[in-house]
């Protein structure tokens, strides 16, 4: 049996898969073309799309309709190097029994570094420090605040998700950290097992949070999941991250809090607009540090989906089941 053809395809000119990741491709399949197609109007695409039985993706790989779908009549696996895969994930491609798997996986190891990096740094309002020595002028925390450290600190997160999960794994071993955990999806034994303490009510998991980050996907149900009342229910000085969705948080919420000086924020993402104009208010807090959307995978850490794409698409060829097959009734619950 000959090897599967294998197409690659994502965003602008920007290698996403190095030598060495075709290489292996090449050995598990046959890779039809090196030079990746970041739109199926490309005068390669027809010929490209009529062989391909496997398409990897990356950031940016054009949508499948139905024209497409007609062209690409052999396509039985859409293996996505990134994580979010809800806007390939149709009815198109489940109806005509593709198997889709993504890379969220992979993805998520390094938010959930960062997102702890932040956490301990928080607890010890390094930002603060940093600022009163080097930078601006410094944000005068409430009187009420509780003092710096990470001992006898409670870290609550928003959501069991993916990267959720990674972030209680990773704070374990701080002994002196209390890690609450709110997802009414997620059991309380479940929780358990990642060595956190599920809670029941989000406002409840706020007004005991010193840390609260946000790992909640952007679905209806999370649009400002975090709004005036969760905010209003964080104590004096508790810190806010968001390595999410700016969807998942209500920003003119926060910067009413942040301008009170009662609270201190660490955004990644933000939303309607990402990034924030020049002149929004936000950036000129001295309790907000903002970074632009790279709690994500970045430089090196590319390798790392680069590895988990290929190893999805070696158990394909093998018979084997994907580490990260997504179904059509995971696509209302995933970012």
């Amino acid at each position: 049996m000959a090897p599967p053809a294998i197409i690659i395809a994502h965003m602008g000119d920007v290698p996403m898969f190095d030598e060495a990741t075709l290489d292996r491709l090449d050995r598990i399949g046959r890779v039809l073309d090196r030079t990746h197609l970041n739109d199926w109007a490309d005068p390669r695409a027809d010929a490209l799309l009529a062989e391909a039985e496997i398409v990897v993706g990356h950031w940016g790989t054009p949508l499948f309709d139905a024209a497409v779908l007609d062209r690409a009549s052999k396509l039985r696996l859409f293996a996505y190097a990134a994580g979010t895969v809800k806007w390939y994930a149709t009815d198109l491609l489940f109806d005509r029994g593709v198997i889709i798997t993504s890379g969220a996986g992979a993805n998520a190891r390094p938010t959930a570094e960062y997102a702890v990096a932040s956490i301990l740094l928080a607890n010890k309002r390094a930002h603060v420090a940093f600022d009163t020595e080097h930078r601006r002028p410094a944000w005068t925390p409430p009187p009420t605040v509780r003092p710096i450290g990470n001992w006898d600190k409670t870290i609550g997160l928003v959501s069991a998700s993916l990267v959720g999960r990674h972030v209680a794994k990773l704070l374990a071993p701080f002994e002196g950290l209390h890690v609450e955990i709110y997802d009414p999806y997620v059991s309380r034994e479940e929780i358990e097992s990642l060595g956190a303490t599920k809670i029941d009510d989000l406002t409840e998991l706020c007004r005991r949070a010193d840390v609260l980050s946000i790992h909640a996907p952007a679905v209806p149900a999370t649009e400002n999941l975090i709004g005036v009342d969760q905010l209003a229910a964080l104590p004096d000085g508790a810190t806010v991250i968001n390595t999410a969705r700016g969807w998942c948080l209500d920003m003119d919420a926060l910067l009413t809090e942040l301008e009170s000086s009662r609270l201190f924020a660490i955004i990644d993402v933000t939303d309607p607009i990402e990034p924030l104009p020049d002149d929004h208010r936000l950036r000129h807090l001295p309790n907000a540090v903002l970074t632009p959307h790279l709690a994500g995978s970045q430089g090196t850490e590319l390798g790392r989906m680069s590895d988990w794409v290929c190893d999805e698409v070696e158990r394909y060829v093998a018979g084997r089941p994907q580490r990260n097959r997504i179904t059509r009734d995971m696509i209302d619950g995933i970012a």
